[in-house]
């Protein structure tokens, strides 16, 4: 058996019979290393920028799990290591955006690893803020012959761990055994799994062929479905809910089709359907065409995508070369009624092998990874790839792992999917890294915008008055060029510059000025949008203004209060104010009535945005109340302005 895909099947049957997670860990490497050829590197440069971002080293955990990270609310990644840690059991973990590591639990940390091992898909988030997950071993052994046959578990935020359940409690593990598949938590508060082995005894799948099971937060688990090789057997990849509340999910061999070749005993695996109460529907059988052109042996689960069709990969069939002999695998769709259409055969040249499920990123595009193929020659026929996928099929590379260096710094076979984290960038793990115990990757793919601020505020403008402008600023901080579709403003706010063209180019920078013209006095407020090809466009920016009188007069109106006819009392003071931003001339100020000017700071002009004062007294010339007004004409739009002068004149 010369072709890598089908050593890897046979690796995954191996593995399963290993009693140490330090054999395991052992076994991890050497199935890394054993098909690295020594041969000249490709002179090729990758057409994105990945970053290492963890590198583990054993203490921490070795070889992160076989599927996507998940992210928190709070942006850190969480996710499962299979073996290391404190007791070499395997770990769960978070780790921030820019690499920060926790290890949040070492496994094996009970009497004879009855909290579980070997931690093998990752984690699921709970609306309660709680992770639920599987290991592959450990637990209370009951009807197990061999160190335990797997848990469920529930991790707390804080790290506290919970042993939900333990499988093989059953005789011949009705109940199922070793749990091999990320568990789906449902809105409902149901947890759902599968089980590759245990369930009903069937030869066709050389003893049991595997469960489907529910689990509720409290640990009572529920055998929905038990798998008996005509419907499917190892159901490896675990449940998705779609859109009409039904799970689906694949299996690794059974259905309708036995291959010699490609899969000689128990089917090329199936795709199906199952109710909540565990009726089971059979979709799709693989290897239906001819030499498995349709594919063979899924590996990794489904996803929905926002079409409502659901899409997965398979390890095998496909198109066949000299040295992908069994195929280097597929990716296909399938409707939820099972109308199943093959988008697209790899070749090697272009990746193989696909293990981990696609996941459909904001851009509607579909990324993953392939286990090999890709443009080294490092490895025996590739050391993996990071793709892209259109709806429709059409496949570009992305990354080709070890292509940089010699010694592979950046990695090699990556283990697990991607996951696309709110800052844009697409997150995943493989083997290799600094100590060559895993390593979690970052890869920066799409254009990312960002803006200098989210808000200006133009403060007090003058009605009818354009504003002096605000610069913006907009860079692509990300690896590709940022496409500009369009900026638009509303509001009584205006785009008074733009140094933005239709494009702009990694790490470049443009300018956008604005300006205010109020038209109405009170606040206003607009909105600046930038329609850009960068995740979560468009941009949004808040504009913030108030209308103002273009000069105002203060207070508006005094009162002198009793004063003796023929005397004079205190000065009372006013001020003007020019709100405009050009200077406020033809100032002329006057008084009527018994009210005079006695002192005044104010020219014929005034400064923009400066006040002046202005002293009025009251000399009451009869008795009763006296009236008059303070009045200063100017250039300005609202001239004159006018204060109201009220007194009281008496006899004594």
């Amino acid at each position: 058996m010369t072709n890598r895909t089908r050593l890897e099947q046979l690796c995954i049957r191996i593995w399963a019979n290993y009693e140490t997670s330090t054999a395991k860990r052992a076994w991890l490497k050497r199935t890394s290393l054993v098909l690295v050829a020594i041969s000249a590197m490709v002179a090729a440069s990758p057409a994105q920028t990945l970053t290492t971002v963890v590198s583990f080293d054993g203490s921490n955990g070795a070889f992160p799990n076989s599927t996507s990270l998940v992210q928190a609310s709070n942006e850190d990644l969480y996710g499962t290591a299979q073996v290391g840690g404190a007791n070499d059991g395997g770990t769960v973990f978070k780790v921030t955006p820019l690499g920060k590591l926790t290890t949040f639990y070492s496994f094996c940390a009970q009497l004879n690893c009855s909290d579980g091992q070997a931690p093998n898909w990752g984690v699921a988030k709970s609306a309660s803020g709680s992770f639920y997950g599987t290991t592959e071993e450990g637990g209370v052994k009951g009807y197990c012959l061999v160190g335990g046959c797997g848990t469920v578990f529930e991790i707390a935020p804080g790290g506290t761990l919970t042993t939900l359940y333990s499988f093989c409690a059953q005789p011949n593990c009705s109940d199922g055994q070793s749990p091999n598949g990320p568990l789906l938590w449902t809105s409902s508060g149901a947890l759902y799994g599968t089980t590759q082995l245990g369930g009903i005894t069937n030869n066709s799948c050389d003893g049991s062929c595997g469960t489907a099971f529910t689990v509720s937060p409290a640990g009572e688990l529920t055998t929905l479905h038990s798998f008996d090789g005509t419907d499917g057997g190892e159901p490896l990849g675990g449940l998705v809910q779609g859109q009409d509340g039904n799970l689906y999910g694949i299996t690794f061999n059974g259905g309708a089709n036995a291959n010699e070749t490609y899969c000689p005993t128990g089917g090329c695996g199936t795709v199906f359907k199952m109710t909540t109460g565990g009726s089971v529907t059979t979709l799709y059988s693989f290897c239906s065409q001819t030499n498995c052109t349709d594919g063979a042996t899924p590996y990794a689960g489904l996803v929905q995508g926002t079409d409502g069709n659901f899409y997965g990969t398979t390890i095998a069939g496909g198109e066949t070369t000299s040295y992908w002999f069994f195929g280097a695998g597929t990716i296909f769709k399938i409707t939820p009624e099972g109308a199943f259409t093959t988008l697209h055969a790899f070749s090697g040249t272009d990746g193989g092998g696909p293990t981990a499920p696609l996941v459909q990123a904001s851009d509607g595009n579909f990324y993953g990874t392939t286990r090999y193929g890709g443009a080294s020659s490092f490895c025996a026929g590739g050391c993996g790839t990071i793709f892209k996928m259109a709806p429709e099929g059409t496949l570009t590379t992305l990354y080709s792992f070890c292509v940089e260096a010699y010694t592979c710094p950046n990695g090699y076979f990556p283990i697990g999917g991607v996951i696309q984290a709110t800052n844009g960038e697409f997150y995943g793990n493989s083997a290799g890294g600094f100590y060559d115990e895993g390593m979690l990757f970052s890869l920066a793919v799409f254009p990312t915008a960002k803006l200098s601020s989210t808000s200006l505020s133009f403060g007090n403008q003058a009605l009818n008055e354009t504003s002096l402008a605000k610069t913006l600023t907009l860079k692509n901080i990300g690896t590709a060029s940022l496409t500009l579709n369009g900026i638009t403003i509303d509001g009584n706010f205006a785009i008074s510059a733009n140094t933005c063209g239709s494009a702009l180019p990694a790490g470049q920078a443009c300018d956008v000025g604005v300006t205010f013209t109020p038209t109405v006095l009170g606040e206003q407020s607009g909105r600046l949008r930038f329609t850009d090809t960068s995740v979560g466009s468009p941009q949004m920016v808040t504009l913030l203004g108030v209308g103002a009188e273009p000069a105002t007069l203060s207070p508006a109106s005094h009162n002198y209060g009793k004063q003796a006819v023929g005397t004079t009392g205190a000065a009372k003071t006013f001020t003007m104010s020019n709100k405009q931003n050009v200077t406020l001339t033809s100032i002329a100020i006057s008084t009527n009535g018994d009210f005079a000017i006695t002192a005044t700071t104010c020219a014929t002009s005034l400064g923009a945005g400066e006040t002046c004062t202005i002293s009025v007294t009251f000399t009451p010339t009869q008795t009763g109340i006296r009236t008059g007004q303070l009045t200063v004409s100017d250039r300005a739009s609202n001239s004159p302005q006018v204060s109201t002068l009220t007194g009281t004149g008496t006899s004594d």
